[in-house]
């Protein structure tokens, strides 16, 4: 079971009700938003894109704007290249039509999945020589290709990257200051982290140590944005800054499906692109929403990261992600219609061998006796490796360790990593390096490539460098206001809305009643895979609670708190059980009314 905990941030609620003209519900959650000072919750409230950040503050990008303008005036042929995830297809869809838009001989390359994997590679490098690519521009990748950006340099192609992944690094002894030059021996020197920067032209990457953009955590897609954006400032050019409305858009799409934290700039950013993309005039974008059943007006963040990102991502692990980058770029109806009921066709593809996947990896895990590991190594060759993130996030979410999901590849064994709280998955790897051909990611995920017979040293080494304690691997749920339904109003309802997007680093609200009282519930849906139960407050407010999760495991825990009969009594009417819920408050229409939701999240 998880781990309750109840918010406990300070701050003058009461007068930032008062100022912003909300609830101090609503100002609590604010609080535990992380927001201190009135001028933080103002922004998140009332942002507009002038509050975002200039793109001039990211390193390097003046030099990167001067040899793009340059390049463009010389008639150097420029090549995109970007990566096969959502972030990518669009950060590669934006730098290309931008720079089309000022006039530049410019194309796009994206490598394959299987034939290329991650990033540039000899062999883009090579074929960019034989096609008379004069300058490369990286999107979403390039930070960790210096042996290739090298080759690049020798062959006379310049070359620019944007990315947002962390920066490679070594980990070198330097003698300490006041022990330089005395022939101190033993204490007399401190690991010192070094950069590991490619030799490229320009390097646009927020996590690099000498950048002080003021949010680093922006994904691939907002670093093209933010360099289209410097480019036609300084261009002047009034088409490219047409163009900026539509490229929002597809850096709010990468920011939600690259699961990067909705605060500061990025939640602006993300909450502007959604008001485009529900009046889209790009026909791919158009398509996809219709063949998936997604009314414009309603588009929210969750049909981005759940229903579109999927559709797209779906190309790139089972085809070619140029597939997506065409269908973003149709020009006409029937054409996207085509390329996005192909998309969603593998997009269903891709959730059956999902399916197939987690099933295997459980057994894995059952069959390998890893009750004792930190962090999860688990080997399924026979998965499609385009699978392994997703497979990883999945039992990730289900057993809350650490989980790296391998498969057999063309050259050896590739796989993806998803973390948890607390283990950053991008320097635990750095630590055991010697057993990748090639790596990278952040804190959370991360990619690599290694040889088959290293697998079980691999899983050796990862676990025992892993400082994660058995407290580590209970699921935490952070309840932001303790409230009995019944004061869960409309008024409170009404303003969850003025906290939207949701997502990583915002939440939908948690809240919490103690001793809810079951009376009676029956299961919806065509699959009866949810329900619906009638509840009483201790002060005797009647009110129904909606379950979407697993209803098998609260019926386990009914009979094991209870004694055995109490589902089926539940749901016959005659229940009497007191339970202790976590849920969230929202408002439901049906059949044109509209009404309070209360949605239970977690039991005990």
């Amino acid at each position: 079971m998880e781990k309750w905990y109840v918010a406990a941030k300070k701050a003058d609620f009461d007068a930032w009700a008062r100022k912003f003209q909300i609830s101090p519900v609503v100002a609590r959650i604010l609080r535990n938003r992380d927001l201190v000072g009135e001028e933080e919750v103002e922004k998140f409230l009332q942002g507009t894109l002038s509050d975002c950040y200039s793109p001039w503050l990211l390193k390097d990008m003046d030099k990167a704007v001067e040899e793009l303008l340059s390049a463009i005036e010389q008639g150097t042929r420029i090549r995109v290249i970007g990566d096969y995830d959502v972030d990518g297809i669009c950060s590669s869809y934006i730098l290309t039509k931008g720079l089309g838009v000022l006039g530049a001989k410019v194309d796009t390359a994206i490598p394959h999945r299987i034939h290329d994997g991650y990033g540039l590679n000899d062999h883009l490098i090579e074929t960019a020589r034989q096609d008379g690519i004069g300058m490369i521009v990286t999107c979403d990748n390039g930070i960790a290709a210096a042996p290739q950006i090298a080759l690049a340099n020798s062959c006379g192609i310049r070359v620019i990257v944007t990315d947002h992944h962390e920066v490679p690094f070594v980990m070198e002894e330097t003698e300490s200051h006041e022990n330089r030059g005395t022939g101190a021996g033993e204490g007399g020197s401190a690991p010192v982290r070094r950069e590991l920067l490619p030799p490229a032209l320009a390097v646009i990457d927020p996590k690099q140590e000498q950048c002080h953009y003021p949010f680093p955590g922006i994904c691939g897609g907002v670093v093209a944005y933010k360099l289209t954006e410097a480019l036609a400032q300084r261009s002047g050019s009034r088409a490219l800054a047409e163009a900026m409305e539509e490229f929002l858009e597809f850096a709010a799409l990468s920011t939600v499906c690259d699961v990067m934290e909705l605060k500061d700039e990025n939640r602006i950013l993300v909450k502007e692109g959604l008001k485009r993309l529900r009046q889209s005039r790009n026909q791919g974008i158009g398509a996809l929403m219709e063949v998936s059943g997604i009314e414009p007006q309603k588009l929210n963040a969750y049909h981005l990261g759940f229903i579109i990102g999927p559709c797209l991502n779906a190309t790139g692990r089972l085809d070619t992600a140029r597939r997506a980058l065409e269908l973003l770029q149709s020009n006409a109806k029937t054409e996207a219609m085509s390329a996005a009921r192909e998309l969603k066709e593998l997009n269903d593809s891709r959730k059956n061998l999902t399916l197939q996947g987690v099933e295997q990896a459980q057994q894995y895990l059952a069959g390998h006796r890893m009750e004792q590991d930190k962090v999860f190594v688990i080997f399924l060759p026979q998965v499609h490796e385009s699978l392994a993130g997703i497979i990883a996030g999945r039992i990730r979410e289900k057993y809350h360790h650490p989980v790296f999901i391998l498969t057999r590849g063309e050259e050896g064994v590739k796989g993806s990593g998803r973390s948890v709280e607390g283990y950053h998955m991008y320097e635990a790897m750095t630590r055991v390096k010697q057993y990748f051909t090639k790596f990278g990611g952040h804190a959370m995920a991360a990619g690599l490539s290694m040889h088959e017979p290293d697998i079980e040293a691999f899983r050796r080494d990862l676990n025992a460098d892993c400082k994660l304690g058995e407290e580590d691997f209970i699921p935490r749920v952070h309840i932001d206001v303790p409230m009995p339904l019944e004061y869960a109003d409309e008024r409170i309802a009404d303003q969850m809305e003025l906290l939207e997007p949701y997502g990583v680093g915002n939440p939908k609200p948690l809240f919490a009643q103690k001793n809810l009282r079951f009376l009676a519930g029956y299961k919806m849906g065509a699959n009866k895979t949810c329900a619906r139960y009638r509840v009483r407050t201790e002060g005797g407010f009647g009110a129904q609670l909606v379950f979407f999760g697993d209803l098998e495991g609260f019926g386990a825990f009914l009979e094991e708190k209870f004694g055995p009969g109490s589902e089926q009594a539940l749901y016959e009417g005659r229940g009497n059980f007191d339970i202790s819920v976590v849920y969230q408050l929202g408002k439901n229409t049906y059949r044109g009314k509209t009404e309070l939701q209360y949605v239970m999240q977690y039991y005990a």
